[in-house]
């Protein structure tokens, strides 16, 4: 856990994703990873859980300055 300038808690974490979905008739497993950050009070609750669990995340989606990579902002998680 960090802190932003504004004096927010904030913590930078990798989100990892598998399935396996039907492409074209055939079944296909999928993995993704990306980076995510949370501030504020989901930044002090997500960085209380275990690593490995499995959670449902909503947010989202931007570039930062100077970087060409995409961060998934989280706005609020639940246990899936």
């Amino acid at each position: 856990m960090r802190f932003t300038p504004a004096g927010l808690p904030a913590i930078d974490l990798r989100l990892e994703s598998e399935s396996e979905v039907e492409e074209a008739g055939h079944q296909r497993k999928v993995q993704v990873g990306i980076r995510a950050i949370a501030i504020g009070a989901n930044a002090e609750r997500l960085a209380k859980q275990a690593l490995g669990t499995v959670w449902r995340f909503t947010g989202f989606l931007a570039t930062p300055r100077n970087v060409k990579t995409v961060v998934f902002h989280i706005q609020e998680f639940q246990q899936d």
